[in-house]
């Protein structure tokens, strides 16, 4: 019985020892070692890879932010602010509806497959609705509408895809420098600027290929349109 008592207590006060150590190691010790690196080494990152703009975070480089106008009395969906550049469509994003105090965007895309609402292989003029058709083909035609502007028409074969397809998160903050040019006529008209001076400003901030081989040339939208408002100040 005594054996029995020891042996339990012998037991019990190891486990004990074991509890406290690898807490301090895994609570304590290796979170403030990952951090001093990710500090150190990944300073940018390990912040959320936040831009500054005018003394305070306007977003991330990593997330895409809309450029809306405010609603309107009885309107449910927002019109775009055409003064700004446009990203890509958030189709597929979902909102927080298990804590509805914070009204939060569920990262996602739309799960539908690629010949959504086609027919042989291609979509037909009245797709049904809820299809990636519908989708694209409505995408396509809100941007040949917005950017359209007296002198210069465009095309539906002028739209990139980027322009009306969402990426995988439905986040994401780039838009091809074709889609950044396609919209310089609009954008110059709505802020009263040279076309050239846009097209400027877009060359200034595409970023080419990660380690000069992954992925595509890109445009950061939220950085372009922190240049575009300081271009429109200065005048």
């Amino acid at each position: 019985m005594n054996n029995s008592l020891v042996n339990t207590a012998r037991l019990m006060g190891a486990g004990l020892r074991a509890l406290l150590v690898l807490t301090l190691v895994t609570g304590v010790v290796y979170p403030l070692v990952v951090t001093a690196l990710a500090q150190g080494l990944f300073r940018d990152a390990a912040n959320g890879s936040e831009i500054q703009a005018h003394g305070r975070v306007a977003g991330s480089a990593l997330i895409g932010q809309p450029y809306d106008l405010p609603l309107k009395k009885g309107q449910q969906t927002p019109e775009p602010d055409l003064r700004w550049f446009q990203g890509r469509p958030a189709d597929g994003l979902g909102v927080n509806s298990l804590n509805t105090r914070y009204r939060l965007l569920v990262s996602g895309a739309t799960n539908l497959a690629a010949d959504s609402g086609a027919v042989g292989g291609e979509c037909p003029a009245a797709p049904a609705d809820g299809t990636l058709c519908a989708q694209v083909l409505a995408a396509r035609a809100a941007v040949v509408r917005d950017n359209s502007v007296p002198g210069h028409t465009v095309r539906p074969s002028d739209v990139p895809a980027d322009a009306v397809t969402s990426s995988g998160s439905g986040l994401d903050p780039d838009i091809s420098p074709r889609y950044a040019e396609l919209q310089a006529p609009r954008v110059a008209l709505r802020n009263g600027l040279p076309v050239a001076r846009v097209e400027k400003l877009i060359e200034q901030h595409i970023e080419g290929r990660t380690l000069g081989f992954i992925g595509e040339p890109r445009v950061d939208v939220l950085r372009l349109n922190i240049a575009l408002g300081d271009l429109t100040a200065r005048r």
